[in-house]
């Protein structure tokens, strides 16, 4: 059982945030956050829709923006926050950015990446595996998934 820490809670409350600001733009509600020393250094929120990029998930976003606050493509010592579980290729970017944690709200049976359809965070063939807690803040990151698409359901 891994113990989820209050702090852990804190910054999930932020990336939540980001996943509203998302969802004010008719984006699926997901955000993301890294923390480095106790400050955050990105946030990113899904904006596929906004900027017709497949790459642009909250993650990406998250990391394009700490990379650029610390000036090199090492994120060693950050923490990765995302509302939902990482995709393959939100998953395959933390590990070439050296992301020291990925903690994530609610898991994606569908394209999750860190334990539910695999485990490429911590595949020890790679160069690099990331510390992993999952189901911080969970009923809250899946409540605003079910809700988005419940909303859009009944649009349609």
């Amino acid at each position: 059982m891994v113990f989820i820490r209050e702090e852990d809670e804190l910054w999930m409350k932020e990336a939540i945030a980001e996943a509203r600001k998302a969802e004010q733009l008719g984006e699926v509600p997901i955000g993301a956050v890294v923390v480095k020393d106790g400050r955050i250094i990105g946030r990113g929120c899904n904006m596929r829709e906004t900027t017709f990029d497949p790459t642009a998930h909250a993650e990406m976003i998250a990391v394009r923006e700490a990379s650029r606050h610390l000036q090199a493509w090492r994120l060693l010592d950050c923490i990765l926050y995302v509302t939902l579980e990482p995709c393959p290729m939100c998953a395959g970017a933390l590990i070439q950015s050296r992301v020291r944690k990925v903690v994530y709200g609610t898991a994606d049976p569908k394209a999750g990446c860190a334990g539910t359809l695999m485990n490429l965070l911590q595949e020890p063939r790679f160069n690099h595996e990331t510390e992993l807690v999952g189901g911080v803040l969970q009923e809250e990151c899946a409540a605003l998934l079910t809700g988005f698409f419940r909303k859009l359901r009944g649009r349609s």
